[in-house]
């Protein structure tokens, strides 16, 4: 990716939302698709599950619905197909079904360049915040164990943690705020449209990472600033993405 590009795309931000300019104080990470590769798996348990039950969600639709809430999404899928909400207990019964699919696969590895980006974060001193859709606490456990010492505890923001899950700007408006900073003092990190819109509408500098199946420019529709191929493309220019982001400024 070009200087310039990546350039033109801060000032477009900065343009857009009347600002002079980013003063970095912290990145804002989605976790599945971008910290791990666990998205085929969820995809998979999700549509078999799904299938199971009489509802239908394709594999390539669950990666355009990550971000969601699990209860989201498949009160999503039951209004589509029943008009109505989906009961509760039912909602309940899915998930759980869901999550025991998922672990069933075994260890879910790093996404490649993930690591490498955190530890580079970690020499800059730039502490990171997760903010993930998921409430699958075994896969949020294991960040301790590749990403030691990065993501805290009362830095992050799970299902758990809000009433409206992306695309709603809730779970990075939280993320802010745990981490002390205003919008343009920080970046999201994203691989799914539906997260790409929640930290667009949040206001913040959004950088998609196309690390599934979809056209990369579903992402850029939904409000991505920037476009990387994968998280290890962005660990090769955050050095540069960091340097511009400081520097750039635009005066009105």
């Amino acid at each position: 990716m070009q200087e310039s590009t990546i350039r033109n795309a801060v000032k477009r931000y900065l343009n857009r939302h009347s600002l002079t300019s980013i003063r970095l104080k912290t990145v804002l990470f989605d976790m599945d698709g971008v910290l791990f590769n666990s998205m085929p798996y969820h995809a998979e348990a999700w549509h078999r599950t799904m299938e199971a039950h009489g509802l239908h969600l394709s594999r390539i639709e669950a990666y355009l619905n990550e971000g969601r809430t699990g209860a989201s999404t498949i009160n999503t899928v039951y209004q589509r197909q029943y008009g109505t909400d989906a009961p509760e207990a039912l909602i309940k019964q899915i998930y759980e079904e869901k999550a025991a699919m998922f672990h069933e696969h075994g260890e879910t590895l790093p996404m490649e360049g993930s690591q490498e980006l955190l530890r580079k974060l970690q020499r800059m001193s730039i502490p990171p915040v997760l903010v993930t859709g998921s409430g699958q606490l075994k896969l949020i456990d294991t960040l301790a164990h590749y990403f030691p010492n990065s993501f805290a505890k009362e830095r992050m923001v799970t299902a758990l943690d809000v009433k409206r899950g992306k695309p709603d700007p809730e779970p990075y408006l939280i993320g802010l705020s745990k981490a002390s900073a205003k919008a343009n003092e920080a970046i999201v990190i994203e691989n799914a449209p539906l997260g790409v819109e929640a930290g667009h509408a949040a206001h913040i500098f959004t950088v998609a990472v196309n690390t599934g199946p979809i056209d990369g420019q579903v992402l850029l529709d939904a409000g991505a600033d920037i476009l990387f191929p994968s998280m290890q493309a962005l660990c090769g220019k955050w050095e540069l993405l960091h340097r511009i982001l400081a520097e750039t400024t635009v005066y009105s």
